[in-house]
């Protein structure tokens, strides 16, 4: 409880009483409290972040777990605030124990989090949300440690040396939030793509420890009973060995645990600029699956399926230019490639390292036709959405394939907006067509009507239609910690063209003859509108 503000009785010792019989001068020892709140802001902000990236891709929908980690991180930061005054008459003692529980949670909740989703991620059931649960744990306990660090600093640098108590808060406060944006800048910057994010906040609770367990016992250890100090002195030693253990076993539990995600046949997992880019089977006949941040992407078993109800419609008409966003595996383009007259493909993927790896893989490079060694093909390394409004030319291609992650992933939502859309109807010929993949149509029909709204917002003419395809068993969407649905498995499309009509459904009359699709399926697969209007989503108002 919040204490009634009431003042102190004339003659009453400070709490933290008397200057505390400190190894080094009190300038020298305030300074050494101050770069401790430094590492400690650091720390706290890494955790912070890690429970952030993480979540985002084990469970999904970045905008929904950073709002749930902080907000309740900043709730129990302020509990942990009012719990740490029990603690202030040792405040030496609380600070070590303190310390030493953070790294230890802190440090940990990485590979909890992953070995939760790995090993039952797929429970199904009541654990559906099990993954989610233990974020909020983690983000519980973790605010409520750091909650009680300033205070029980507060009363440390006191103990040095009396300062007025506005005097205080503003040094601490200056040193905690330098600390918080080195940590803030550490984690994307060095720890993320150095050591990984397991390895990183193992690093990061190290260091917690150490800075914590080295100001008490070094600085304050005769506030300090013997006992306390080999007690601490021995909490921060186990601690750092379990630590060091976890560090050491790092790579095999990262195998461990893919293979518990992947299955047993995984044949390649790299970690790009962009994304983790899984590869598994592919050889000695069994079907290659590529996975782009934990979400299957293209299922060897029906890939083909739905590569040719994505292109094959577009290209009836004039398709001597063809422009693909995204498709960075290839296999959109294998499938433009095999319709006749075409003469230039422009393909826009931000990730390199998958180009790279659909150019070189033997299986991946095999499945997509070798695309990226025809000399029509010509690669840029971008974002889609900055391509398209700096470089693209205008109406230069008779077709516009958008190939993209499913709407409702927090990083694809521009790419679903009515700015996007505008941006591709500019580079459009006269009478061209713009083919989009807006996820399934029975598992998200809200997000997939939104599609079609925002296509018709941005003066295009729609023509939605879907196709069936095999159950993966493997979340291709934006919720990766959702159960299995009743619904079955499909693909939604959304054709838009720049005339006054809706583009027709149909395939190309001189094209090649495909595996999956024919044109009595493709007008059995067409879609009605919905007699609901929706609103289109944009910039500043997302509605996936």
């Amino acid at each position: 409880m919040i204490d009634p503000h009431a003042p102190a009785p004339p003659g009453t010792p400070p709490p933290w009483g008397t200057p505390a019989p400190l190894p080094v001068r009190p300038g020298t020892g305030r300074f050494l409290v101050l770069a401790c709140v430094f590492v400690c802001a650091a720390c706290g902000l890494v955790y912070e972040l890690e429970l952030v990236a993480l979540a985002s891709y084990l469970i999904g929908d970045s905008v929904t777990q950073a709002s749930v980690v902080l907000s309740v991180m900043v709730f129990a930061m302020g509990v942990g605030s009012l719990g740490a005054k029990r603690l202030r008459w040792h405040a030496a003692a609380g600070f070590g124990a303190v310390e030493a529980a953070l790294a230890l949670v802190g440090g940990c909740s990485a590979m909890a989090l992953y070995a939760v989703f790995a090993w039952t991620g797929d429970w199904g059931g009541l654990w559906a949300a099990g993954p989610r649960c233990l974020l909020v744990a983690f983000s519980l306990a973790i605010g409520l440690l750091i909650g009680a660090e300033v205070p029980l600093l507060m009363e440390l640098i006191q103990r040095i040396r009396r300062q007025d108590a506005g005097g205080a808060v503003a040094d601490l406060f200056a040193a905690d939030y330098v600390g918080a944006l080195v940590g803030g800048l550490a984690f994307p910057f060095l720890l993320l793509p150095l050591l990984g994010q397991l390895t990183g906040t193992l690093l990061t609770g190290t260091v917690n420890v150490a800075a914590g367990g080295a100001l008490v016992l070094g600085l304050f250890r005769r506030d300090l009973s013997r006992r306390a100090r080999w007690t601490l002195l021995v909490v921060d030693v186990t601690v750092l060995g379990l630590l060091a253990s976890a560090a050491v076993l790092v790579d095999d539990f990262e195998r461990a645990a893919r293979h518990a995600v992947y299955g047993d046949d995984v044949r390649v997992a790299l970690q790009t600029d962009v994304q983790e880019v899984v590869l598994t089977g592919g050889t000695h006949g069994r079907p290659l699956d590529l996975f782009l941040d934990g979400r299957l992407r293209a299922g060897g078993r029906d890939e083909r399926r739905y590569h040719e109800a994505l292109v094959h419609p577009a290209m009836s008409g004039p398709h001597a230019r063809v422009l693909i966003l995204g498709g960075g595996d290839g296999m959109a383009a294998r499938e433009v490639l095999r319709e006749p007259g075409v003469e230039r493909v422009d393909v826009v993927e931000l990730d390199a390292g998958l180009v790279r790896l659909a150019r070189h893989d033997p299986a991946l490079s095999a499945l997509n036709g070798h695309a990226y060694d025809d000399t029509r093909v010509h690669v840029f390394t971008a974002d889609a959405f900055c391509w398209l409004r700096r470089t693209a030319p205008r109406a230069a291609y008779d077709v516009v394939i958008a190939d993209l992650p499913d709407p409702g992933i927090t990083a694809s939502t521009k790419l679903y907006s009515q700015e996007f859309y505008g941006l591709a109807r500019r580079a459009l010929a006269p009478g061209g067509r713009l083919v989009v993949h807006a996820g399934p149509v029975q598992a998200r029909p809200r997000a997939f009507w939104t599609v079609a709204a925002t296509l018709r917002a941005a003066g295009l003419a729609t023509t939605p239609y879907r196709v069936l395809g095999h159950d993966a068993g493997f979340a291709p969407g934006p919720d990766r910690s959702a159960g299995e649905s009743g619904d079955p498995h499909d693909w939604g499309f959304v054709l838009a063209a720049t005339g006054p009509g809706r583009p027709p459904l149909r395939l190309p009359a001189d094209g090649p003859r495909l595996r999956t699709l024919t044109r009595q399926a493709l007008r059995r697969d067409a879609l009605e509108m919905p007699a609901t209007a929706l609103p289109p989503s944009t910039l500043v108002h997302p509605r996936y």
